[in-house]
């Protein structure tokens, strides 16, 4: 009976052992079962590559190889920014009235201060004429009361009185000056008259847009640059711009980059203000900027195309001389920045090394070449 409680604890244990242990053994396994895998055939593509260089041995391939020279690595991002303009403005005459005369047309070029239309003053102009004839029928009172009471003569009340009623009739006089001048409408910067919304007859007023004046002698672009790139771009930098719309590149300066990151798109915006003395940059107008992310001077840099990778990392194949031969010879880098052209190396390739630019996809690691 003992023998038989010994067996059925010893078998409780083994089925309430945990499972952890069991899944980790099976996957150091299937690790090593890997391992074993890859060392096969890295030793089988050895000996392929082996094969193919001593097939090849007695023709060699032809290939073109390129010494590598160090220069000024320049890394791009494109975004897209929107023209605008300052001074795009919308006018509405200051008083409320019929218009009786619109002096422009859309496209006029005009001067701040130039008329733009004209609105009915007849109630204003008999309130003004009203005003003149009380004025001088206040004047003539006052200079008569001040000579009285110069001569002593009536109180000093009636000269006060009449002096106040004169001044009051000559601050009404000026308010309704005011409301004759209100009653043109002027334009208020230099530009060109872009839109002329309402027409002849119509009532205007101060909450009415009559017209559209824009100047765009001068404008300014913003874009707005993924906050990857923020200690990247800042203000100062120099940008290249294109306007695919019109066909015209320039070089520029960033006015100043934006402290803000947008919590909804994780972008910071950036300004670049230009001179538009030809008018043909127009607001609104798209326009691609090339924005320098990185730049290294003394760079090694070969086409991303030539750029290959097996199990062992990146490599590029090399034109070397050996034993009397030129053969090609695999060389592993490690690479930096990519762009869709080319690529940073930082290890692997120095000055003077020939990589082989054409006929890369025929040589394998040895082959005979000639270049």
């Amino acid at each position: 009976m003992k023998k038989l409680f010994i067996f059925s604890l010893i078998a409780l244990m083994v089925a309430c052992a945990p499972k952890g242990d069991d899944d980790r053994k099976a996957k150091e396994e299937q690790l090593a079962n890997y391992k074993k895998e890859l060392s096969e055939l890295k030793k089988n593509i050895a000996k392929l590559e082996k094969d193919l260089s001593n097939g090849n041995s007695l023709s060699a391939i032809n290939v073109v190889a390129s010494q590598i020279e160090p220069r000024l690595y320049e890394h791009f991002v494109d975004v897209t920014g929107k023209v605008q303009a300052d001074q795009n403005i919308v006018v509405s005459p200051e008083a409320a009235g019929k218009i009786i005369s619109i002096d422009v047309k859309e496209g006029d070029k005009v001067r701040m201060g130039d008329v733009l239309a004209r609105l009915n003053t007849e109630m204003i102009q008999r309130s003004l004429a009203q005003a003149e004839i009380n004025l001088q029928l206040a004047t003539t009172t006052f200079n008569r009361q001040a000579d009285l009471w110069e001569q002593n003569i009536g109180s000093e009340m009636e000269y006060l009185q009449a002096k106040s009623n004169k001044e009051a009739l000559e601050q009404q006089k000026e308010g309704l000056m005011a409301q004759l001048d209100q009653a043109i409408v002027r334009a208020p910067i230099d530009g060109v008259v872009d839109e002329v919304i309402q027409k002849q007859g119509e009532m205007a007023g101060p909450q009415m847009p009559f017209a559209r004046l824009v100047n765009i002698n001068k404008v300014y672009i913003t874009a707005d640059v993924s906050e990857l790139y923020l200690q990247d771009v800042k203000a100062g930098d120099k940008v290249a711009l294109e306007f695919p719309v019109i066909d015209k590149s320039m070089d520029a300066t960033i006015f100043r980059s934006s402290s803000v990151i947008d919590p909804g798109s994780r972008t910071f915006r950036v300004r670049i203000d230009l001179d538009n003395k030809a008018n043909d940059i127009k607001p609104n107008m798209l326009a691609i900027l090339k924005l320098r992310t990185f730049a290294a001077e003394n760079a090694i840099i070969v086409p991303s195309i030539l750029v290959k990778k097996d199990f062992s990392g990146e490599f590029v194949f090399v034109a070397e001389k050996s034993e009397g031969k030129m053969l090609a010879k695999k060389r592993y880098i490690k690479t930096g920045i990519k762009d869709n052209n080319n690529t940073l190396v930082i290890e692997g390739i120095n000055p003077g090394d020939k990589v082989i630019t054409k006929g890369y996809a025929q040589v394998v690691d040895g082959s005979a070449i000639s270049i």
